[in-house]
């Protein structure tokens, strides 16, 4: 296996020059190919399950209309076990056997930032991938798509808004010793440094860890009253428990990452208060959003489980791509298509998206993020986009 990640590496460091021959791979006359790789069988599975039936759901809706300018919509999904090394042999398998035409909704940085190289040196876009790295769109390439608000423009254009309307005095933050909690962190720090602020207390924990005993004791001996998660599911859980058994009680913010019905339904009542960034909203079944019951109960009859936030995430995906491929036309390769992208605006959907545009030199959609917070054990929208 080393071997032949070994020579993925070096065949991705060579020439870029197949690529410019490979700009209608994946569209024939009657159908687009597209791929996608997701955890279906490691930590995130659950998640990676959820993007795939959001893409499926979409793929059918537009085959069922005739599909994109008459070309009908083909879906690949590969399994990466969240394993970079694996997301390297399914970018392989899709690029050079299934010859997709681009890779859409990938889940993971470190997976994404390992297949991107093997798509690229055969001008394969990489498309909406579901992680809010700022990877994703920098350094500049091309075939990079990203429509996450990064965690770290997440913090730094909400944290601001929240300290003021609690009046807090002291913050403070947990964080995963990794570069996702070193995001959150410093979106933190720039956010503070615009009022004159710096954090109080900063504690850290390594992945994987499930007792935060001695971090809430650090910050509820700090004086903390407010405190920012870079945590995501587990450790989220763990500290604001952990918080409440020992009765400290600040404010918490989480960013997207913590943004996730597991929450509620694993932590229970102790977990209401929280809140966390977000951009797409939480599809529940009995949402006051009529659009967003319709759509919840339609995903809800085709696979016979309720929606998540990551369903809508590999919708939206989709949606997006055909949107622009679309208006590439009959002559849709990767030229043509990224063309369309360089002037694309994507107007608010029924999830609430932020408006989202591109540019020549512009490949995030939108940094913009709202806030959301648990009530009542659900997930409730408490603000609309902070600028």
């Amino acid at each position: 296996m080393k071997r032949t990640i070994a020579a993925a590496a070096a065949l991705a460091l060579a020439s870029g020059l197949a690529g410019a021959q490979n700009s209608n791979q994946g569209v024939s006359k009657d159908e687009i190919v597209l791929g996608s790789i997701q955890d279906l069988s490691g930590p995130l599975a659950g998640f990676g399950k959820q993007v795939r039936l959001g893409m499926m759901l979409r793929v059918d809706e537009l085959n069922e209309q005739g599909g994109i300018n008459g070309r009908k919509v083909r879906l690949i999904v590969e399994d990466s076990g969240y394993d970079p090394r694996k997301a390297v042999l399914a970018a392989q398998k899709l690029v050079n056997q299934d010859k997709i035409f681009a890779m859409v909704a990938h889940i993971g940085t470190a997976q994404n930032m390992a297949a991107m190289p093997v798509q690229f040196q055969k001008n394969v876009i990489n498309f909406f991938p579901v992680t809010a790295a700022r990877e994703m769109y920098e350094p500049y390439h091309r075939l990079k798509y990203s429509f996450a608000a990064t965690y770290y423009d997440q913090i730094r254009t909400t944290l601001p808004k929240l300290v003021k309307e609690k009046n807090a005095k002291k913050v403070c933050t947990i964080y995963q010793d990794d570069e996702f909690g070193l995001e959150v962190m410093r979106g933190g720090e720039a956010a503070l440094k615009t009022m004159n602020m710096e954090f109080a207390e900063k504690t850290t924990f390594k992945r994987g860890a499930t007792d935060f005993s001695s971090q809430v004791a650090r910050m509820k001996a700090a004086g903390c009253d407010f405190v920012v998660l870079g945590t995501i599911i587990r450790e989220t859980i763990g500290t604001i428990a952990e918080s409440r058994k020992t009765g400290f009680s600040p404010t918490f913010l989480g960013s997207s990452a913590a943004y996730t019905d597991l929450i509620h339904k694993l932590g229970g009542p102790a977990m209401n208060g929280l809140y966390a960034t977000m951009t797409v909203q939480h599809p529940y079944l009995d949402e006051a959003s009529q659009p967003i019951r319709f759509w919840a109960n339609k995903y809800k009859t085709r696979f016979n489980e309720d929606p998540t936030v990551f369903s809508v995430y590999g919708y939206n995906a989709i949606d997006a791509f055909a949107q622009a491929a679309s208006k590439a036309g009959s002559g849709l390769n990767t030229d043509s298509f990224v063309k369309v992208m360089d002037s694309m605006t994507y107007p608010a959907d029924i999830f609430g998206s932020a408006p989202a545009t591109y540019g020549p030199k512009k490949r995030l959609g939108s940094e913009l993020s709202r806030l959301s917070q648990i009530q009542d054990g659900k997930w409730k929208v408490i603000s609309d986009y902070v600028k």
